[in-house]
C-alpha cells in the first residue's frame, strides 16, 4: 500500500497543478458541490434506496479523494483508511501535465456514471463541464490528460467496489415478511417489499463487520398495558395528536424519504425525496463551502462522510433485520386505532434501530472533527423537495434534530432514536479515531 502512495505522489510532484493560474473564476466552477448535487438529482431520479445511496456516495467520493491526496501530502492516503481498498490507479502511465483538481472534480461524475441506473445521463454533465473549462482558458493537452486521470481512478474505485458483494445480493434468498406478534411487517398505503434485507453481507470500509456496532437490544414486544413497550408505542400515538407547528417543521424537513406513495381512490401518486445520505452529504459541502476550507479539504470532508454513511448504513440495517421489530403504524393500527396514520409515511424496513439517528449522529462526530464542532449554518437541502430552511447551531444539534423527528413523524418509537443516537456516536467516534491514525500515519512517512 505504500509503494501505491508513493508512485501517486511521485507522479504529481511531476505533473504538478494549474490552479494558480486559474484565478477565481475557474476555481468557482471546480467546486466539489457542484458534482454532487448533479450526482444527487440522479439518484433521486433513480430513487435509490438510503443504503444504495450510501454506498454511491463513498465510491464516488473514494475515487475523487485518490487523485486528491497522491498530490497533496499533508492528507492520508486512502489506503490508510480503509485497510481493504488496494486498487493501483495507475499514474505512472500518465507522462503529461495534467490538473489534478480537474482530474478529481471529472473523477466524481465518472465514477457515478459508471455505477448508477442512470449514470449514462452523466455524460453530458461530463461534456458540459470540459466545455467550462475549454472557455475559461484550459489547455487541451492538459485537459485531455486530467480527463485521463479521472477515468483511471474512476475505473480502479469501481473495480475496487465490485468486491463488495453488492452483486451478489439479488442471487440471495428472498426476504419473506413473518406474520407473528411482533415482527415487522409492510406498510401502507402501497405495502412495499423489505428495502435491502441482506444489506449486512456487504463489505464495510473501516468498521470490522456489520455487527461490530450492535445497540443494546431493544424492549421486548408486549402487548401488556404496564410493560416498557407499551409505554413506547402509547408517547408515539399521543405525541401524534398533539403536533407543534415547529414539530411539523422538523419533522418534514427531515423526511429523507426517497419514494413516497400519496393514495387518492385508485391512483397512486409517487413523490421523489433526497435520501438521509444524500442531505448529509450536502451539508457537508455546504459547510465546506461557508467556511472556505478551499477544494482539496472539500474532497477530504466529503470523502470521510461518505465513508460514514455507507459504515453506518450497514450496522444501522444489520440491526433492523436482526431485531425485525415492528413499525408503530402496524401495532396502533393492530391494537389501538385502526385509522391512525403517522405524519411521515412508514418506510419499507423493520424499525429498531432508527436509520436517521444512527447516520445523522455518526456524520456529527465526523464532521464536528473535520470541520469544527460549533459551527453554525443554514441547511437549504431540502428547498427543491418542497421545504425550507433551518439554521443550526453545530451539526451535533442537527443531528438531534434529525433523530427526534422520526419519533415526530410517527415511524419510530422513542427508544429506537435514543438507542440510535448511540450507535451512531460510537461509529462516528471510530471512524474519527481511524481518520486521526491515517493522519499521523501519513504524517510520518512525509517527514
Amino acid at each position: 500500500m505504500r509503494k501505491i502512495s508513493l508512485v501517486f505522489a511521485a507522479v504529481a510532484a511531476l505533473t504538478g497543478s494549474q490552479l494558480q493560474a486559474h484565478g477565481p473564476r475557474l476555481a468557482g466552477q471546480l467546486d466539489p458541490g457542484k458534482a454532487l448535487n448533479i450526482i444527487n438529482m440522479v439518484m433521486v431520479h433513480d430513487v435509490i434506496a438510503p443504503p444504495v445511496a450510501a454506498r454511491y456516495y463513498a465510491y464516488t467520493t473514494l475515487a475523487s479523494y485518490s487523485i486528491v491526496a497522491a498530490r497533496t501530502t499533508s492528507l492520508p492516503a486512502p489506503q490508510r483508511l480503509i485497510k481493504s481498498f488496494t486498487a493501483d490507479l495507475r499514474l505512472d502511465t500518465v507522462k503529461a501535465a495534467y490538473d489534478y483538481q480537474i482530474a478529481a472534480y471529472y473523477s466524481m461524475l465518472e465514477t457515478a456514471r459508471l455505477l448508477l441506473p442512470s449514470g449514462e445521463t452523466l455524460g453530458e454533465e461530463e461534456q458540459s463541464f470540459l466545455q467550462v473549462m475549454t472557455k475559461q482558458g484550459v489547455k487541451p493537452a492538459v485537459l485531455s490528460q486530467s480527463v485521463k486521470v479521472g477515468k483511471l481512478a474512476a475505473a480502479a474505485v469501481v473495480k475496487f467496489s465490485k468486491g463488495d458483494h453488492y452483486g451478489q445480493l439479488s442471487a440471495l434468498k428472498r426476504y419473506t415478511p413473518v406474520k407473528t406478534e411482533g415482527s415487522w411487517y409492510p406498510t401502507p398505503p402501497a405495502y412495499l417489499d423489505a428495502v435491502e434485507p441482506n444489506w449486512k453481507t456487504i463489505r464495510p470500509l473501516v468498521i470490522d463487520s456489520a455487527s461490530a456496532f450492535r445497540p443494546v437490544a431493544p424492549y421486548p414486544f408486549s402487548k401488556d398495558t404496564t410493560s416498557a413497550f407499551y409505554h413506547e408505542v402509547l408517547a408515539v400515538y399521543k405525541v401524534s395528536k398533539h403536533l407543534t407547528p415547529e414539530q411539523l417543521e422538523v419533522t418534514q424537513f427531515w423526511d429523507c424519504n426517497p419514494f413516497a406513495v400519496n393514495t387518492s381512490g385508485h391512483m397512486s401518486i409517487g413523490f421523489k425525496k433526497i435520501s438521509p445520505g444524500g442531505h448529509w452529504m450536502n451539508i457537508a459541502a455546504l459547510v465546506a463551502r461557508q467556511q472556505k476550507v478551499g477544494f482539496d479539504k472539500t474532497i477530504y470532508v466529503l470523502f470521510a462522510e461518505g465513508t460514514t454513511l455507507m459504515d453506518a448504513f450497514i450496522s444501522t440495517w444489520e440491526a433492523k433485520y436482526t431485531s425485525n421489530r415492528i413499525r408503530p403504524e402496524t401495532y396502533i393500527n393492530r391494537y389501538l386505532d385502526v385509522k391512525w396514520q403517522p405524519a411521515l409515511q412508514t418506510p419499507p424496513f423493520p424499525e429498531y434501530t432508527s436509520g436517521h439517528a444512527v447516520v445523522s449522529s455518526a456524520s456529527a462526530e465526523v464532521l464536528s472533527y473535520l470541520l469544527g464542532d460549533k459551527i453554525a449554518y443554514v441547511d437549504d437541502t431540502e428547498i427543491p423537495f418542497g421545504s425550507g430552511k433551518r439554521s443550526f447551531t453545530s451539526f451535533r444539534q442537527a443531528a438531534a434534530e434529525a433523530s427526534i423527528s422520526r419519533y415526530y413523524g410517527g415511524i419510530h418509537y422513542r427508544e429506537s432514536c435514543t438507542n440510535g443516537n448511540a450507535q451512531g456516536q460510537r461509529i462516528g467516534r471510530y471512524i474519527v479515531s481511524a481518520l486521526q491514525k491515517a493522519a499521523s500515519k501519513s504524517l510520518s512517512v512525509n517527514k
